[in-house]
């Protein structure tokens, strides 16, 4: 649901797109790949007003001012889970393995226990990839959980901030796409000044051709 929200919110508002990064738990990369159609998925607009989960006047706020954070009005109904491992939709489980490698080789400060309910899956699944006795172990590429889709960048983050903090050991911050990032913002200021210079050559041309037409 927080794609097909920032999907909404990209075609209907004028938010920016770190806005509705924060808003929604995603990176700001994701959002625009969703607004330049280049995501891997297409997803229809959720709308958050109509889910009553934001109201219009919060979003006028936001398109006023770019610093400020958009307040939920409340969230998404829970799904009510039994006791048991995280659900995973069948197109994602073929991807766990890889996702609990990285863990594993990234963060090794993080339990068994915990990696299974982030992932949905088993410590004994967790042990064979950790002893390279899984039966596909040959195949397993470690590979973000995120980009996965295994569970949201918010989600493994508070993880790895209480692993680290249980451990004693600081925090690792994630500087990866800081550039990127980065370089996004510096694009898109760029964009923006090359279209509102090329409306100001179009009013002047306007004006000329006003002009000569009033001399003629």
């Amino acid at each position: 649901m927080p794609h097909a929200t920032a999907s909404w919110l990209v075609d209907n508002t004028a938010l920016g797109f770190d806005q509705i990064a924060e808003f929604c738990g995603l990176h700001i990369l994701e959002v625009q790949a969703i607004a330049d159609d280049t995501a891997g998925t297409k997803y229809t607009g959720r709308d958050p007003v109509r889910a009553h989960e934001l109201s219009m006047d919060e979003i006028h706020k936001g398109e006023k001012d770019p610093n400020y954070s958009l307040v939920m009005l409340k969230g998404p109904d829970p799904v009510r889970r039994t006791k048991g491992p995280r659900y995973t939709p069948v197109s994602k489980r073929q991807d766990k393995p890889d996702g609990i490698a990285w863990i594993l080789r990234n963060h090794p400060e993080i339990s068994d226990g915990a990696i299974g309910k982030l992932i949905g899956t088993t410590r004994t699944t967790i042990a064979a990839i950790r002893d390279r006795t899984h039966w596909n172990i040959a195949n397993i590429q470690p590979k973000d959980p995120v980009t996965l889709g295994l569970c949201s960048q918010r989600e493994l983050d508070a993880l790895v901030a209480r692993a680290a903090k249980k451990a004693g050991i600081e925090a690792p911050t994630d500087n990866r796409l800081a550039g990127d990032r980065e370089a996004l913002i510096a694009e898109l200021r760029l964009e923006r000044e090359e279209a509102n210079r090329r409306a100001e050559e179009a009013l002047k041309a306007e004006e000329a051709l006003f002009s000569s037409q009033n001399e003629g």
